[in-house]
């Protein structure tokens, strides 16, 4: 059997087509009597189906949400929104992967590259996080969001506006608690339910894991969050300390007094320092040869 677009089903039109090649059947073969009739618009109909099937599956089929894998880690599909926001699901571009044999925990990636990656702590005022995605966008960059999971319950119309711009998202645990103070089932709970959140949003949990309130995974919270589907802790070799509020020209100075190829640098959103400095960060970096790219990109 074959499948027949719906939009290519014999129009009226195409009908007084068929029965007109069916009335010039030569008499010489007798009069076409009603069951002739309907076998010969059948055979016609399914004729011009068979060349139709071309049209319906011979293109190139989008990449499923879940990159070929079972862990709802994949990316690339074509976004599919539900009436209800909270319950959208949108898939992230097409991004490259963390190549294989990386280490669990991660503070940069290879100095030999002219890339450094930007990431944030996706919390805070929804506008300002636009107006830096913005920012970063109109200078070509890519950065990573570290999405705390209440701020997603509370905007979940960012997990489509990181993605939309080419950016990535990833776990930042479901409250931004002490995560490295909890026992091994509440930090479970923890990145659970931020993974599941964004598995609701975008059909993925991400590729990386942030503990929250701490630069490096413990013992316990690395072992949850390998329970909980992710294999690497995302930490950092620059600290910009926006999130003390210095300033914009501070914020500025100690990212490009530290950055190097390779860099792994944490930022904030919901600070307007932090927005304020991006465009002179991103130039500085494009003066030494260095761009900003998403963390997947930094390590594949």
């Amino acid at each position: 059997m074959f499948r027949l677009c719906s939009a290519e089903l014999p129009t009226p039109i195409v009908r007084q087509s068929l029965d007109a090649r069916i009335c010039d059947v030569p008499h010489t073969v007798g009069t076409v009597s009603p069951l002739d009739r309907r076998h010969v618009l059948r055979a016609a109909t399914l004729g011009a189906a068979a060349s139709m099937l071309s049209a319906c599956g011979g293109g190139p089929r989008p990449a499923n949400a879940g990159g070929g894998g079972g862990d709802g880690r994949g990316t690339g599909a074509m976004p599919s929104v539900s009436a209800d926001p909270s319950h959208s699901t949108v898939a992230s571009p097409a991004a490259a992967s963390p190549a294989a044999g990386l280490p669990f925990e991660i503070h940069s990636g290879p100095t030999t590259t002219d890339r450094v990656a930007l990431t944030f702590h996706g919390q805070g005022d929804p506008a300002a996080a636009r107006s830096l995605l913005t920012e970063a966008e109109r200078a070509g960059a890519r950065i990573t969001v570290m999405a705390v999971g209440s701020w997603l319950d509370s905007y979940p119309e960012m997990a489509k506006r990181v993605l939309d711009g080419g950016h990535e998202l990833g776990n930042h645990t479901q409250n931004h608690v002490a995560i490295s103070t909890l026992s091994a089932d509440a930090a479970y709970a923890e990145i659970e339910r931020c993974a599941q959140r964004l598995r609701q949003l975008t059909g993925s949990i991400g590729a990386w894991f942030r503990p929250s309130q701490a630069q490096d995974c413990t013992d316990v919270v690395a072992a949850q969050a390998r329970r909980a589907g992710y294999a690497h802790c995302l930490s950092y070799d620059v600290d910009s300390l926006d999130y003390t509020d210095p300033g914009a020209s501070a914020v500025t100075h100690t990212v490009l007094g530290q950055a190097r190829a390779g860099s792994v640098v944490s930022m904030h959103f919901g600070h307007a320092g932090t927005v304020a400095a991006l465009p002179a960060i991103l130039d500085g970096l494009r003066q030494r040869g260095l761009r900003a790219v998403t963390t997947s990109e930094l390590l594949s």
